[in-house]
């Protein structure tokens, strides 16, 4: 199932997205956390998907990122593979949505980079989650760039400013909550060109345990993000590039480059 979150004229709603070309979006009762969803209720209120704007489909309290985690990534980054996953955060202000603009602050960085990847959106607050039980507490996944100011990620030493602009954690379309993550194709395109590509059953450190890593840590809420790593191929943007994530039986997320004055 296809959850997406999209304005229209009298708010913002969730709804399924229907069809296998997606042509309708049928609305849902208030927000599909903390339900199965298989038992989501709609309101019986349908839109041709071209008629209503996606929106980013969670505004998470917290978005958690694994840096290194595909080992021709780690090699191309001049790095070492580290014992254990490497975490950090991204606010939820840098979060934007499908068809939003990633906003290049130039007076602050001269070089943005991509990373496309696949999100993990928990489904119910949880903490030291068991690996054997890390599919309880998904809702769903969703395509995700991990935009970088790599020139400040070098400079600072730590990540912080450099993952954390505003507009910087494109997520979307939609959520999808019948795959299973485990070896998924997930490609990179800018202006149409081939930047990325590889499969999730590359990953170092796989879904089920990064959720109990993760979880180990600190407690997840719903909606939160977890973003799984980049693999290799990584690049620089330039003002007015388009850069889109497709990742198998998901979906793709598109997002023009800008400069921020």
């Amino acid at each position: 199932m296809r959850i997406a979150r999209f304005a229209k004229g009298d708010g913002v709603a969730y709804g399924v997205v229907e069809g296998e070309a997606g042509q309708t979006i049928a609305e849902l009762y208030g927000h599909p956390f903390g339900i199965d969803p298989a038992g989501v209720r709609f309101t019986g209120q349908r839109y041709p998907l071209a008629e209503v704007r996606l929106l980013a489909p969670v505004l998470p309290s917290k978005v958690l990122a694994v840096g290194k985690n595909y080992a021709e990534h780690v090699r191309e980054m001049g790095g070492e593979q580290h014992a254990e996953p490497v975490l950090f955060l991204k606010p939820s202000t840098s979060v934007t949505g499908p068809g939003d603009r990633i906003a290049w602050p130039v007076k602050l960085t001269e070089r943005v980079d991509f990373e496309g990847e696949l999100a993990v959106i928990i489904g119910r607050m949880c903490r030291d989650v068991p690996k054997d039980r890390a599919d309880e507490v998904i809702f769903g996944y969703t395509c995700a760039n991990d935009v970088t100011a790599r020139d400040l990620q070098l400079k600072d030493g730590q990540w912080t400013r450099a993952k954390g602009f505003d507009t910087f954690c494109p997520l979307g379309p939609w959520m999808e909550t019948g795959t299973d993550p485990s070896d998924l194709g997930i490609t990179t395109t800018v202006n149409g060109g081939v930047r990325q590509h590889a499969r999730t059953s590359e990953l170092l450190w796989d879904v089920p345990s990064l959720i109990a890593y993760v979880s180990a840590v600190m407690t997840l809420l719903p909606g939160d993000v977890l973003l799984t790593g980049t693999p290799e191929g990584v690049g620089t943007l330039s003002d007015g590039d388009e850069v889109s994530v497709t990742i198998e039986s998901i979906g793709t997320l598109t997002n023009k480059v800008v400069v921020r004055d």
